[in-house]
């Protein structure tokens, strides 16, 4: 007699997690393939697109340089932008952009574009100069960084695109959290804040002992079996993720043979260092005596880095002030003529090393509104340690429209120029704030505070204590220009959102 799926899934799971979780019975049959077959639709997409950014790159480099003349260099460019998008896509092929881990998330595949495409102008020149070919410099510097743009452009949109879809649920992977319990809450909190990731958790496997005395769930998930199950557990539900935690039932050896037993299935294990909150370059994989060990470099916060992110931020904030100023002016008149009180509004805020400074804002409040909190106390949006409120009887009409799209804090351009802030950095904190700062949010201090950071892109004021102090903390472990330019490009679209802006 032939027995279903689903009866399957019923004779493994207890009647309690069957009703609570019915999605896990409809898991058994979708198929790992099947919810992995959009992957390489995706990869064909990028390279159909790279080559008809190669096309594009390679017409307007050619009648960019040319017109309509057809001379001797006009010929051989001719030929050259005939064969561009195919020398185009086999670059980006031996970059190594094309695969699969380097794409969905993370920078990794826009370097590995970027270098390809630097790797690709000096072979140009090499085998120009090596073979005396006649190809015009003008459209070879026209045509490849058009394409270099081109192809960034349509691999970025592809992303926002997937991202979009993954937050509505589409192109996910199932996932196993594997570990202990408040491993286990912490990393389903993140994948769940992350959704664009596409790790959906399943369940977990926790170390519980006997079946018998192991909870039928933990945080909102099914506990699907013990340490020593987790085999049984991705063939049972057929699992695309394993996500290992640091737990020392799993030491080395019995890490490598879930490795090895995982083989035997279509799941990836992902494994989390017992080091949180740093990474990209201050992390390698290094072999020491035979062992791949975890090197952890130090925080670069001093000396060249420090002068260049300083002499960055000045010729940023001077150019901004310069293209803002319309705009500063037209606020100021609308403050003037609308309510009573300054422009600006001044209020003390720590910053590096724990030096106190006055930092500017466009006044969003009716005069004296400092000296309401404390009857609003009670009716506190934020965090329990920020005072915000979603609905704040003291902000005027003008502060309304100012603080949704956070044009409020534009003075605090003349902050960065006078050296007490950064363009971007942590939130810079009032002192009532930091007498309750515990150890670990007191490092923060170590870097100017920016008008923007990890905290504005990420919700603002939805956040919770907890993840404010994360994120700060992961921003100033992990402090680079290339990490700063990424936090500026996506506080572009969290202005235009507005989430967590009140």
């Amino acid at each position: 007699m032939q027995v279903s799926h689903d009866q399957t899934t019923r004779e493994v799971l207890p009647a309690t997690v069957r009703s609570r979780f019915p999605g896990l019975r409809r898991l058994r049959g979708e198929g790992t393939e099947a919810r992995r077959a959009w992957r390489a639709a995706y990869v064909r997409s990028i390279v159909l697109g790279d080559a008809v950014a190669a096309v594009l790159a390679a017409t307007i480099g050619y009648f960019g340089r040319f017109g309509t003349d057809v001379d001797g260099a006009a010929q051989y460019s001719l030929w050259a932008a005939l064969v561009m998008p195919v020398v185009w896509v086999a670059a980006m092929h031996i970059g190594r952009s094309y695969e699969e881990r380097f794409l969905w998330v993370g920078a990794e595949e826009f370097r590995r574009v970027l270098h390809a495409a630097a790797v690709l102008l000096a072979a140009v020149a090499v085998v120009s100069w090596g073979l005396d070919l006649r190809v015009a410099r003008g459209f070879v510097v026209i045509a490849l960084p058009v394409a270099t743009v081109l192809t960034l452009l349509q691999r970025y949109l592809r992303r926002q695109a997937l991202h979009r879809a993954r937050a509505g649920g589409a192109f996910q992977q199932t996932t196993l959290v594997v570990g202990h319990r408040n491993a286990v809450a912490s990393l389903h909190a993140e994948l769940d804040r992350a959704g664009y990731h596409g790790y959906r958790v399943i369940g977990c496997c926790l170390p519980d002992g006997r079946a018998a005395d192991r909870p039928t769930d933990f945080d909102g998930l099914p506990v699907l079996g013990g340490l020593d199950e987790v085999l049984d557990v991705v063939q049972r539900f057929e699992v695309d993720t394993v996500a290992v935690m640091p737990c020392p039932e799993l030491d080395g050896p019995s890490l490598r043979r879930l490795g090895w037993d995982l083989e035997k299935t279509e799941a990836e294990l992902l494994l989390a260092p017992a080091v949180t909150e740093v990474v990209g370059p201050r992390v390698a994989i290094r072999p020491v005596c035979g062992l791949p060990l975890l090197h952890v470099e130090r925080p670069e916060l001093r000396g060249v880095r420090r002068l260049a992110k300083t002499a960055v931020d000045a010729s940023l904030a001077a150019t901004a002030l310069l293209l803002t100023l319309p705009l500063f002016l037209l606020i100021a008149l609308a403050l003037k003529t609308t309510s009573r009180g300054p422009v600006f509004f001044k209020q003390t805020r720590v910053g590096r090393d724990g030096q106190t400074f006055s930092m500017l804002k466009f006044r969003s409040m009716v005069q004296g509104a400092d000296r309401m909190a404390e009857v609003l106390e009670a009716d506190n949006d934020g965090n329990g340690v920020l005072y915000k409120r979603k609905v704040d009887p003291r902000v005027t009409r003008v502060g309304r429209v100012l603080r949704r799209y956070s044009l409020d804090e534009l003075p605090q351009l003349l902050n960065v120029l006078r050296g007490d802030m950064s363009l971007v950095g942590p939130r810079p904190p009032l002192p009532s704030e930091t007498e309750r700062y515990g150890f670990d949010m007191r490092r923060r201090f170590l870097v100017k505070p920016g008008i923007t950071g990890l905290w504005q892109i990420s919700g603002r004021s939805d956040l919770s204590w907890d993840d404010s102090v994360r994120i700060d903390v992961r921003y100033v472990e992990n402090w680079s220009l290339s990490f700063d330019m990424m936090i500026l490009w996506k506080t572009l679209g969290a202005v235009i959102r507005g989430r967590g802006a009140y």
